[in-house]
């Protein structure tokens, strides 16, 4: 069976797939929905999936040192997250929490390595897409804090 991505073509994990391709991937993907203030993840629990969020919001967090949590981003549909996972399986950096009922759209790093024995055009463009999405992120948190500095010190960024 394969999951419907209907309404989600502006994820950038699709930029630049074809319609077959997305249909592809349709079949290593699973859907999981869940309730308001469900945990999808825990900080520093062993990642082994990305998610897709086709509705609904999450909230992705962090514990800090005085033990509260400090929210980092709130996403919605289409937005990716926990995507390093198919790739490294490493401990989750931040915690991801259901803020409004979500239907998310999921992917194992062994479905992924079983679609990339299978198709590995596909899943070089999927992991080309990801990895965008991903260098896009690290340089917003460095220009975000690089403004927070400034502020702090009293100079206009």
């Amino acid at each position: 069976m394969s999951v419907d991505f209907s309404k989600l073509d502006d994820s950038p994990i699709f930029a630049g797939l074809t319609t077959q391709e997305i249909n592809t991937l349709g079949t290593a993907f699973t859907v999981k929905e869940m309730g308001e203030g469900k945990t999808v993840f825990i900080e520093n629990m062993l990642g082994e999936s990305l998610y897709l969020i086709k509705k609904g919001t999450i909230r992705i967090s962090r514990m800090m040192a005085e033990g509260d949590e400090e929210v980092l981003v709130v996403l919605g549909p289409a937005d990716v997250f926990g995507e390093m996972a198919i790739f490294d399986g490493a401990h989750r950096s931040a915690t991801a929490r259901v803020a409004e009922d979500a239907e998310l759209l999921s992917l194992s790093k062994s479905d992924f390595e079983k679609l990339s024995s299978r198709d590995p055009a596909l899943c070089l463009k999927l992991a080309l897409n990801i990895i965008r999405l991903f260098s896009e992120r690290i340089r917003s948190s460095q220009n975000a804090h690089r403004e927070m500095i400034l502020t702090a010190l009293g100079r206009r960024a």
